[in-house]
């Protein structure tokens, strides 16, 4: 059994601000593409840490691809410490709680409210241990909160045989051109 870790950039750090806004498509076509292939390769469960932007749209899309053609596929969410959403809008609270719900497993890394940032690197460090591979939305050129892990896997995979993948902003540029080319026709 294979088992990836999906993360990325938060959507304030790449300047979403509405959940509906048109780059949201684009980045979750990104994302489902390579879930698509990972699930082909024999991954079957995807964990998250609940995080806003990258993490919960990768969740939605594993949610719409077990009903369309991977029912087997599993969301994992291991949180960094009890109660994350508690500062956030009620927005973003609901739209947690309602990926939270199909998840097949939720846990916390650290069973205690948020003390320091050394939980966010342990849960980092849990989520690398107990994964195949890293799916991780995050470009060097734009710096954001998704470099601690991805510089962390780097770290890991020189020790451990561990796969790194990532989706960029020229990815994403490639879907926007390819469904230009579809909205022509």
């Amino acid at each position: 059994m294979k088992i990836a870790v999906i993360s990325g950039y938060k959507p304030y750090e790449i300047g979403i601000f509405k959940k509906d806004e048109k780059a949201v498509s684009y980045i979750k076509e990104a994302i489902r593409k390579q879930i698509e292939t990972m699930a082909e390769e024999g991954v079957e469960w995807i964990l998250i840490s609940g995080q806003l932007g990258t993490e919960l749209w990768a969740a939605e899309v594993v949610y719409e691809l077990q009903l369309e053609k991977f029912p087997f596929l599993k969301v994992g969410v291991f949180t960094p410490f009890i109660d994350q959403e508690q500062g956030w809008k009620e927005a973003n609270k609901e739209w947690y709680e309602e990926v939270l719900m199909q998840a097949d497993f939720i846990d916390s890394v650290s069973k205690k409210p948020y003390e320091s940032p050394e939980q966010l690197k342990a849960k980092n460090i849990f989520l690398l241990q107990k994964s195949d591979m890293l799916l991780l939305f995050y470009d060097e050129e734009k710096e954001g909160s998704p470099k601690y892990l991805y510089n962390l896997a780097k770290l890991y995979k020189e020790k451990n045989e561990y796969e790194i993948r990532q989706i960029n902003f020229s990815d994403l540029q490639s879907i926007v051109e390819e469904e230009q080319f579809n909205d022509s026709f």
